[in-house]
């Protein structure tokens, strides 16, 4: 059963109220387009990240992984192209000041207000620029990455080289981005600040039907990939880019959409890229960096299939989709690998040091193996719903009979069904039912 939309408020309301995400400098006044992560907002985003990296690199034998610097040259960005061509067109409301994308506007009267006196669309660029060293003239002026993907392109030889890997092969990178966008907004669908997880998959150029093929298998394992973390089927699709959609480099693209409370919009981008962001950096620093065939003796410019998702933006499609306001609870059915706690361990009551001890006791035994909280504040029933509206899977209550039977009680989240558990089984009964299994997984992968 699919479950019901949740607004964007009512989800902007937990992430505060649990300590998933709040607003960037907020005793200030705030920051536009820039989000802190909470206690439990931090764990969520490194499941995130962690399951993304296990799927494309870890599971893998055909994928390594960079880490490269938010600061590069200019040079790099005049040769891909941002400098240039990186902005928005923005026009501004002349009678409530307010400033739009031109793209987002449907008609010539403001949305804010609903008078007819915008301006004319301008070009507004979107890179954050900022100096290198103590001078701040033309000579040290440098940027904010707003990509991650170029620091892989210009790297290319030194990965391949020193990862002693030959094409078809992928490099992926996790890492902050930035972009000056015009109308930051929808929480943080679109935000200033915001992490990237990218693969660039190099591919032999010929034949060239080997470039549409990994594109294809591509756009298939990242929709799965949401289907295997639990996003519901009915709110994921793809759009298929063609004609003049495409862009001047794509020889194909399709997105990931997700139904959002304000419709349907792009949660992940594939594109194929051919061998475009190669051959700019080849012609603007003169270096070769073409690939070597040790077995053919030939050199080429592979092409490269990038899948690029936006982690913060994944992270709000999992608690949109994982949302669900029960007539006695709100509960968050997130997939355990991306649950902030695997286990929360409750004493039934904090007035009684024998189970007080015994529930500190199983909670730092299972702490090594599993991400654990100890919870012992309110009735345990407002614990159970607190818990349930971070998504945590299982919760572990040591009460009066825990003592002489040395069992405790195990309550599943989502149906709220509870059975004994003995100690001596916990932990690997705990293991057993959130630890997923990466065996369906490794064969998903099999090229």
């Amino acid at each position: 059963m699919v479950r019901p939309k949740p607004s964007m408020d009512e989800v902007v309301a937990l992430a505060k109220r649990r300590g998933f995400i709040f607003p960037s400098s907020e005793i200030y006044g705030g920051v536009n387009g820039a989000w802190d992560y909470g206690p439990v907002g931090v764990e969520l985003k490194r499941n995130v990240r962690a399951a993304w990296w296990r799927h494309m690199v870890e599971l893998r034998d055909d994928v390594v992984g960079v880490d490269t610097s938010i600061l590069m040259s200019p040079d790099v960005w005049r040769a891909s192209g941002h400098l240039e061509h990186f902005h928005d067109l923005m026009v501004d409301c002349r009678t409530c000041k307010k400033r739009f994308r031109a793209d987002e506007l449907s008609g010539e009267r403001c949305p804010s207000c609903g008078n007819a006196t915008l301006t004319q669309p301008r070009a507004f660029h979107m890179m954050f620029k900022t100096y290198i060293g103590a001078m701040e003239d033309a000579s040290s002026v440098a940027y904010l990455r707003p990509e991650t993907a170029q620091g892989i392109f210009v790297d290319f030889k030194s990965i391949y080289q020193t990862g002693r890997k030959k094409p078809p092969f992928g490099v992926a990178q996790i890492g902050k981005a930035f972009r000056n966008e015009i109308t930051p907004g929808n929480f943080i669908f679109r935000s200033r600040e915001f992490e990237q997880m990218e693969l660039e998959f190099f591919v032999p150029v010929q034949p060239e039907s080997e470039g549409m093929r990994w594109f294809d298998y591509w756009v298939e394992q990242r929709h799965n990939w949401f289907l295997g973390l639990g996003i519901q089927p009915s709110r994921l699709r793809r759009h298929v880019y063609s004609g003049a959609d495409l862009a001047h480099y794509s020889r194909a693209t399709t997105d990931l959409e997700y139904d959002f409370p304000f419709g349907w919009g792009e949660l992940e981008g594939i594109a194929h890229r051919a061998s475009f962001d190669l051959q700019r950096h080849v012609d603007a620093s003169g270096k070769d960096l073409s690939f070597f065939d040790e077995e053919s003796k030939e050199k080429f410019l592979p092409a490269v299939i990038e899948p690029s998702l936006g982690v913060d933006r994944a992270c709000l499609v999992f608690l949109l989709d994982a949302y669900e306001k029960e007539a006695d609870r709100t509960v968050l059915h997130l997939h355990p690998r991306l649950a902030p706690y695997k286990t929360a361990v409750f004493p039934l009551v904090r007035n009684k040091p024998d189970i007080v001890e015994m529930a500190v006791r199983i909670e730092r035994s299972l702490r090594p193996s599993l991400r654990t909280v100890f919870d012992d504040s309110g009735n345990v029933g407002k614990r159970y719903y607190r818990q349930d509206e971070i998504g945590t899977p299982l919760c572990v209550t040591v009460d009066y009979e825990s003592l002489d039977r040395q069992d405790v009680t195990v309550r599943e989240r989502d149906s709220k069904e509870q059975k004994r558990i003995s100690v001596d089984r916990l932990a690997s009964y705990l293991k057993h039912a959130i630890e997923p299994d990466d065996t369906a997984v490794l064969d998903s992968v099999a090229r």
